[in-house]
């Protein structure tokens, strides 16, 4: 097949979507395909003759992240030449749009991957008074009618797209981990893990607690430093270590500078090939964020061995059901330090088994490929079933999404 991605987000720039799209082409290649990403232009990128890249400004919500302003054409010009079989999007804005564009001109199948919760997200957006939760509804509802299928990360996303009232042919495909990136680590990365520890003057015998995201409200790092004071005041031989970047950065330094500055250590971001040696610094991977729609820092952690505190949430419970050496899942912030020290008691007196190849291949990259392959040839074999109005549609759509995202509905606030 000769597929055709379409997303805003795409590395440089730094992000669980970046990542799952990077994982999904790789797979899909690996079993012959042809995978060209239409995205934004970026001042840091290498070029890709894989790749293409759309003029494009800062989105005014995420200054780090882009919007392409045009080029709908050129995609047009360039899936010809391709002669791409199938579409899929990986956004609801800009690039999402020259997606539907596309496959509306070529009458081609679109498959749409919902990759995030916007309506936890609407308070980057002009405080929320641009558009809020009912916006959110109303357009994600658009969107996704116009697609032949649309991917979800998890049953919590796909319950959620649900009641939004959407009828179109649903897949829970989450993201997988590429295993050998990381189960055939080197000994230059476990000596480079070795190297940081010491750099940070943290000991042999010390519990080294991890958290990797980005810095950002939504991801509660706040709550994961209050809970290692306590967690520090019961366990004195502990650290935290805090890997990533984000706008809320200098709030969190100030915050562990009031709190406990002697045991917290700020790393900020690194590229994604190295987060493999990064996990490995911790002995617990911690995490409070209840905004994650599949958590690839979660199997990420796993992956690396490395067992897993966090917020119970719907996506969580269906990853750790059964899993009784994955770690273990919280209700409630209260308990957020009782349930790292049971995980860390667990790890000492071991207790705890360790993580088997079939739990791994479950969480996989190659069982990710196989079910998003899966999903393109139903499609592609039963047009019928899963056939779209796009053509019939899309203009008109493009113009309620960009009406309803600047002027609101009065009707759904």
């Amino acid at each position: 097949m000769n597929i055709g991605f379409f997303t805003d987000t795409y590395f440089p720039q730094i992000s669980g979507v970046s990542t799952s799209i990077s994982i999904l082409k790789a797979e899909l290649e690996s079993r012959g395909h042809q995978v060209t990403i239409f995205t934004t232009t970026d001042p840091n990128a290498e070029e890709d003759p894989t790749i293409v890249r759309l003029p494009s400004v800062p989105f005014i919500a995420f200054s780090d992240r882009r919007v392409a302003y045009r080029g709908f054409d050129k995609c047009l010009k360039i899936a010809q030449e391709k002669q791409l079989d199938i579409i899929h999007t990986h956004t609801e804005f800009s690039l999402g749009l020259a997606g539907q564009f596309v496959a509306s001109r070529l009458d081609l199948p679109l498959v749409h991957t919902y990759h995030t919760m916007y309506e936890r997200y609407t308070h980057y957006i002009a405080d929320g008074l641009l558009i809020g939760p009912g916006q959110v509804k109303v357009l994600t509802k658009q969107f996704c009618s116009l697609a032949s299928g649309v991917i979800v990360p998890s049953q919590l996303t796909y319950n959620t797209l649900k009641s939004y009232g959407v009828k179109t042919p649903m897949r829970v495909i989450p993201t997988g981990i590429p295993l050998n990136k990381f189960n055939t680590c080197s000994d230059n990365g476990y000596n480079e893990t070795l190297k940081i520890k010491q750099d940070l003057g943290l000991d042999q015998g010390q519990t080294v607690y991890v958290s990797l995201s980005r810095l950002s409200k939504e991801k509660s790092i706040d709550a994961v430093i209050q809970a290692f004071k306590e967690i520090y005041q019961e366990d004195p031989n502990s650290a935290l270590v805090i890997v990533g970047d984000g706008p809320e950065k200098e709030n969190l330094e100030l915050l562990s500078r009031s709190l406990l500055n002697k045991a917290i250590f700020f790393l900020g971001e690194v590229s994604h090939d190295q987060v493999g040696t990064y996990y490995r610094l911790g002995d617990v991977y911690l995490n409070a964020s209840d905004s994650e729609t599949q958590g690839l820092t979660y199997i990420e952690a796993l992956v690396n061995h490395v067992p897993v505190v966090a917020k119970e949430n719907d996506y969580l419970k269906e990853v750790f059901a059964g899993q009784v050496n994955f770690g273990f899942l919280y209700q409630d912030v209260s308990e957020f330090k009782a349930t790292a020290l049971k995980l860390v008691n667990s790890l000492r007196t071991e207790s705890l088994a360790p993580i088997s190849d079939s739990q791994l291949y479950a969480i996989s990259a190659e069982k990710f490929g196989a079910t998003v392959e899966a999903f393109y040839q139903d499609i592609l074999a039963d047009p019928k079933k899963y056939k779209n109005s796009l053509s019939h549609q899309v203009q008109n759509s493009m113009k309620r999404f960009i009406r309803e995202l600047v002027l609101g509905s009065e009707q759904n606030d």
